[in-house]
């Protein structure tokens, strides 16, 4: 699984960028030692990949205006050029802390979990909120399908382009009230008055590795099955 996501990112790359893999666990680190990618080892008490990313970026001496690109590694069928677009995303918009990607809700299952992230966004594109509910509320409908015809639902799709300064301030802040209850790391970000540019695409991509059941399908589908 590690390989394949590791691979996603350097087809992303395509040479102009590093590829790096943070990690605080000593046996991913052997296992890039044996695939050949480059890992850091980071800290092991940190709640959330923006963390660990901050981390880095402190180990490595990047300046604060350069852009990392935080790829979770149980993503090994990310289409390369969603990772592309997203660090495209927040070149593009210079007044941005932060990008990221949502896509079309479209099944009234998906507007009702609370694992399915929403998003809503100002006119340029821009986040007002994230929350595990179904946000805006629809008050004049009478389910969550009646609610879909209303209004173009988003949903949050997982993966950040940070500038690295960014990442930075929001290690040295305590989580927001907001982010606590929704359980939501980047709401801290809007919280303190950062903007995250969200570019909204066609469909979701294809599904990580949450549990036993996604790593056989992910195997069955590597394997051409």
């Amino acid at each position: 699984m590690l390989y394949h996501t590791w691979q996603r990112a350097i087809e992303a790359s395509k040479g102009r960028y590093t590829v790096l893999i943070a990690t605080d666990d000593p046996r991913i680190v052997q296992t890039c030692v044996e695939m050949g990618a480059d890992a850091v080892v980071t800290r092991a008490d940190h709640e959330n990949g923006t963390d660990r990313l901050a981390e880095v970026a402190d180990q490595m001496g990047w300046p604060d205006d350069d852009i990392v690109i935080n790829v979770q590694g149980d993503e090994p069928l990310l289409p390369p050029e969603l990772i592309e677009k997203v660090g495209e995303a927040l070149v593009d918009h210079k007044q941005g802390d932060i990008a990221t990607l949502a896509c079309p809700i479209t099944s009234a299952d998906d507007l009702g979990n609370p694992a399915v992230v929403k998003c809503v966004t100002d006119k340029a594109g821009f986040a007002h909120y994230f929350s595990r509910s179904m946000v805006p509320f629809i008050r004049d409908a009478v389910d969550a399908q009646s609610a879909l015809s209303n209004y173009p639902f988003l949903r949050h799709i997982g993966m950040y382009a940070y500038r690295v300064g960014t990442l930075r301030r929001l290690s040295t802040l305590t989580p927001a009230p907001t982010e606590s209850v929704e359980k939501l790391e980047q709401l801290r970000a809007l919280w303190y008055g950062m903007k995250i540019h969200v570019t909204t695409i066609d469909e979701a991509p294809p599904h990580g590795v949450d549990t036993e059941e996604d790593l056989a399908a992910v195997r069955r589908l590597l394997a051409g099955a």
